[in-house]
């Protein structure tokens, strides 16, 4: 028999549950505050991000960010904005007062970087906080000085000062009066790395405004007004500058612009990414998957692209008021958002061809079964169609050196000889410019190098072969409709009420992509059909990737991304080998194909296939003209 119940004593009511006896009460106005503090002020460089944005909506023109210990220590930061008037000073440091929204139409139409009006108290609840400012018509600066009384509440003190027209905030000490929060901040240069991060982020947004930063009375960063392509270049360094693609498109209430760095640029960490929506920094999940899906075909692995985008839309459509600390946003069409910026990407990195000079696309296979086309392209390896009239053909001479063509044929001691024969047959390069040139030679059987107007190309064939095949057979699959495999027996499997609804809803959608996916209960999927080129695929993951795809994004990028992989796997083991000799006629038609196909420039796992030395690179190798 269970034992009867024993109500707890008091003691161990208050210890298991410390509030079970307390009445409701309101929370102080210092409570509040400094439980914002928690939100708003998570680190140093959160102050600099909240003090900074207060700056660019004053219309500040010239920013100083001034640190000390890495901002713990003291954060300064002075601008030339409108400043504040005398009698609003206790008012800009009491919680949620602001001037920059005053209605629900405001808001939801925001179009400052700030607006909660809690960044100042919030500060000001942990740490020493002094303010100065002084407005145009203003004979001199006033300075409200922030001190906390036995009690911990936070006393105003405004008298006159002696400064210029704009703002500065002094915070100092962060977090004196809450020692368990100052316990969990990092080393002085970690948060220095922190705060001085903020700043080129918002440097960044703002290549109309002069930013400095200081730490420890050393400077460390000053930018001048100049355009986002030398703000950029600034910033990110000149690797970056060097490697990068324009973007600049617009569909309706969308223009994006800035600029995304090529793959073959790529780096092992995801720390030069920067998104703005109308000017503000985000970290937002579709707008990542959207660039990441569009660098999908080009880069694989654990590589990551580096890039500068900027989204202006109608602030209507977008709801910053998401979290506190403003980085995320919702979008009030993601689906046509997510698109627009995939679309937008996935054509800037379309130009990577080996020229900028507008050739035409790449020509597609004949529409049908690619079956006859894959054959023919593994017989002649690239169309007599390509290569030019200009260049000599020296097959025979070629095949008399050489016999088969095979380097398994010629002796290592020739290989010079074969290299000699191929350049005399080369011609003087044309008055019409070819990007790549012409060939000159094989190096070893694995690169070409080719003379230009600008010095010496070197193409690696196969990677160069295999991107050419890649997108010749995703053209020939896209120009006819999605072919569809009808499974014997349908799946079916468990899913929930998210799942049956996002293909109940979606069914032309999946149609489009070729699925049929209908619910039998309200817990039961079946998948009929899938695509032909997926059919032995696992039906039920599958499906349950593109429902995931399609409620999140509005299409499936996985259905995407495993078709692609398993024509990649074909492009390479259909491409050109290495070690296979070829003549000057078969070289130079890789080359004119290298020139009209998009994305060119890279493999189809983000490697180069070709370098560029130029004339004087040249020159500085052999030290001409020193």
């Amino acid at each position: 028999m269970n034992a009867p119940h024993q109500p707890l004593d008091a003691s161990t009511s208050d210890t298991a549950r410390p509030d079970a006896a307390r009445p409701i009460q309101a929370l102080s106005d210092q409570l509040i505050s400094q439980i914002a503090a928690g939100e708003v002020v998570e680190r140093p460089s959160a102050v600099v991000k909240e003090l900074l944005e207060n700056a660019l909506d004053a219309g500040a023109a010239t920013i100083a960010v001034r640190l000390e210990q890495g901002g713990v220590k003291r954060i300064a930061i002075t601008d030339n904005g409108c400043g504040i008037p005398a009698a609003q000073l206790p008012l800009a440091l009491a919680r949620h007062a602001t001037s920059k929204i005053a209605s629900l139409s405001e808001l939801e139409n925001v179009v400052t970087l700030g607006f909660r009006g809690e960044a100042l108290a919030s500060i000001a609840s942990v740490a020493q906080l002094t303010l100065t400012s002084r407005t145009v018509d203003a004979p001199h600066a006033w300075e409200i000085s922030c001190t906390h009384n036995a009690a911990g509440q936070v006393q105003h003190k405004v008298s006159p000062s002696a400064a210029a027209i704009g703002t500065t905030v002094d915070v100092q000490d962060l977090y004196f009066n809450t020692p368990a929060r100052r316990k969990f901040l990092k080393t002085e240069q970690t948060e220095f790395g922190h705060c001085a991060e903020v700043v080129r982020r918002i440097a960044l947004s703002r290549p109309d405004v002069i930013f400095s930063l200081s730490h420890n009375g050393k400077t460390v960063g000053h930018w001048t007004v100049n355009d986002i392509g030398k703000r950029s270049a600034q910033i990110l360094g000149s690797e970056f500058s060097s490697a990068r693609l324009p973007l600049d498109e617009a569909a309706g209430p969308l223009h994006l612009h800035g600029f995304i760095g090529l793959p073959t640029a790529s780096r092992g960490r995801a720390d030069a990414q920067y998104f703005y929506v109308n000017g503000r920094f985000v970290r937002d999940k579709l707008l990542t998957h959207a660039v990441r899906a569009a660098y999908e075909d080009v880069l694989h692995g654990d590589r990551y692209p580096s890039y500068v985008i900027r989204l202006d839309l109608d602030p209507a459509l977008v709801d910053v008021n998401v979290h506190p600390s403003k980085v995320e946003v919702r979008f009030r069409d993601s689906r046509a958002v997510h698109q627009f910026v995939f679309h937008a990407v996935n054509r800037a990195l379309a130009q990577t061809s080996a020229t900028s000079f507008g050739a035409a696309p790449a020509p597609s296979p004949a529409s049908g079964s690619m079956l006859p086309w894959l054959r023919e392209q593994q017989q002649t390896s690239f169309s007599p169609q390509c290569q030019p009239a200009l260049v000599a053909q020296p097959t025979e001479q070629y095949g008399a050196l050489f016999g088969s063509g095979n380097t398994s044929d010629m002796p290592g001691n020739l290989a010079g000889y074969g290299a000699q024969a191929t350049a005399m047959a080369t011609p003087a390069l044309p008055d019409q410019e070819f990007p790549l040139g012409f060939a000159l030679a094989q190096l070893h059987g694995i690169f070409i190098l080719a003379q230009n107007t600008k010095g010496l190309a070197l193409i690696d064939m196969h990677a160069a072969h295999e991107r050419i095949l890649y997108e010749q057979l995703k053209n020939a699959l896209d120009s006819n409709a999605m072919q569809v495999q009808p499974l014997l027996i349908p799946v079916t499997f468990y899913a929930d009420g998210v799942e049956v609804g996002t293909a109940e809803e979606n069914q032309a959608i999946l149609r489009a992509l070729g699925f049929d996916i209908t619910a039998l209960s309200p817990t039961t999927l079946a998948v009929r059909a899938v695509p032909a080129l997926l059919k032995n695929a696992d039906a039920q993951s599958l499906a349950r990737d593109v429902l995931r795809d399609v409620r999140e994004f509005g299409g499936s990028r996985v259905l995407v991304e495993r078709r692609n992989e398993m024509l990649g796997t074909l492009a390479c083991h259909t491409a050109v080998r290495a070690n296979r000799m070829l003549t000057v006629p078969e070289m130079n038609a890789l080359l004119r194909q290298m020139e009209a196909t998009e994305r060119a420039d890279q493999c189809n796992h983000g490697r180069p296939t070709w370098v560029q030395l130029g004339l004087s690179d040249l020159d500085k190798l052999f030290q001409r003209g020193q």
